[in-house]
């Protein structure tokens, strides 16, 4: 395999962390003290030259691989013609041709429009607009331990008070927090629906509420899939209410889960569909795809931003879009059982494993002590891993183009890590 050489890296004096360290707010966190230097597939090399497996990816926005070869070749072709206009000044087909395929390969049957956006966090800002536009309601009622950006309404939306929180308040009114449902950790289906009545009758009533958010799968809050019966519920109790269903996939969607999106393990068509991350093969793009009447409620001038839907952007994520076939999805679902029976071979191994859960390729561990540490020692040995939840989870978001060696190599690195950071294994 040909991989691109990397520019040279002038620190001139100072090293690269230093000159961070001098010109870049502390409050931008990174997960790895390496600087990245280029990358192919499910493999990235520092600047130094050290070549790891990443299981990182970007945050889940490299489903479809570092530098994939089609998405290089769409963007260096687009940028060729037309780098930027701004859709709201001048059109542009590949914003249609994104909105036309998303629309398309959205689940449900229901005629969808889809509006294109540059962060998750907009997306999920801009479906609670369309839905408040649409039932003319304030509220929204979010999940706890749920992410949904870092805007102000995004934080608010967001269920996890550490790191993102802070003191960044006052957040924003009429945004309501209920419990996720997650056996282990104590809230079952019925615990989280009854919370949803008890709000209804003692905070907010269902006419005044606009929206549900809620994420298939919890991202940032630890990999939790919801059960299947209690997304269906929340439809059901959405349609009674006249409330919006949104399903957040900015980090479950694009053959994460081994759907194209996560609501289709579920059966369900939500009314409103955030994504992001993975659709813009790692430029930024985002997107509300909605059932079409919901969608057009705002007038003209409510809905865009200036580099929202970018051509550049727009043509990687055709790019992205033709290559998540169902070869590709059944790929994924392939993956998905390997990261599965890995990660519960560890569990039988060491008992500093608590859980292994996920959906599909979405799979992560969550630990009883030591996380960070065995993030170290991946690190040292040549792997990049995540952490998730309160910081107890390792989650596993390797590209969806990883060869099957290099998943073994990973999780050989991995074992070797919890080796040296775990004492006690079980028998």
């Amino acid at each position: 395999m040909s991989v691109p050489q990397a520019r040279p890296l002038a620190a001139k004096g100072k090293s690269l962390t230093q000159r961070r360290a001098d010109s870049v707010p502390r409050g931008v966190g990174t997960a790895h003290p390496i600087w990245a230097a280029r990358a192919h597939g499910a493999t990235l090399w520092d600047a130094d030259g050290r070549r790891y497996v990443d299981f990182a990816g970007g945050i889940g926005t490299l489903n479809a691989g570092h530098t994939n070869k089609d998405v290089v070749a769409a963007i260096a072709e687009q940028a060729a013609l037309l780098t930027h206009a701004c859709f709201q000044v001048t059109m542009y087909e590949p914003y249609v041709q994104v909105a036309e395929t998303l629309n398309r390969r959205a689940p449900g049957s229901s005629p969808k429009k889809t509006l294109l956006l540059s962060t998750g966090a907009e997306a999920t800002e801009n479906a609670v607009k369309i839905a408040r536009e649409h039932t003319r309601r304030p509220a929204v009622i979010a999940f706890e331990h749920g992410f949904h950006g870092r805007t102000l309404l995004a934080l608010s939306m967001t269920g996890k008070e550490r790191p993102y929180k802070q003191h960044f308040g006052p957040y924003c009114s009429d945004v309501h927090h209920v419990p996720f449902p997650y056996e282990p950790h104590g809230v079952s289906t019925n615990q989280a629906l009854a919370a949803i009545a008890r709000l209804f009758d003692s905070a907010v009533p269902a006419q005044q509420v606009a929206a549900f958010i809620v994420e298939p799968v919890l991202g940032e809050g630890g990999f939790v899939p919801a059960p299947p019966d209690f997304l269906r519920e929340l439809r059901r109790i959405a349609d009674d209410r006249g409330i919006v269903l949104i399903a957040d996939e900015i980090q479950t969607g694009f053959g994460r889960t081994g759907r194209l999106f996560a609501c289709e393990h579920y059966g369900i068509e939500p009314d409103l569909l955030t994504v992001a991350k993975s659709l813009g093969g790692g430029l930024p793009l985002a997107a509300v795809i909605g059932k079409a009447e919901i969608m057009d409620a705002p007038e003209p001038g409510g809905l865009g931003g200036t580099f929202a839907g970018n051509p550049v952007a727009c043509a990687a994520a055709l790019a992205v879009l033709d290559a998540m076939d169902e070869a590709f999805l059944a790929r994924a679902r392939h993956i998905g059982e390997r990261i599965g029976m890995a990660l519960r071979a560890l569990e039988s191994e060491f008992s500093a494993v608590a859980d292994v859960r996920g959906l599909g390729a979405m799979m992560a561990m969550e630990l009883s002590s030591g996380a960070p540490d065995l993030v170290a020692a991946a690190r040292e040995r040549g792997l990049l891993l995540l952490l998730a939840g309160d910081g107890d989870v390792v989650r596993i978001l390797v590209p969806l183009v990883v060869r099957d060696e290099e998943l073994d190599e990973g999780f050989d690195i991995l074992r070797s890590a919890m080796r040296a950071v775990y004492e006690v294994s079980k028998n």
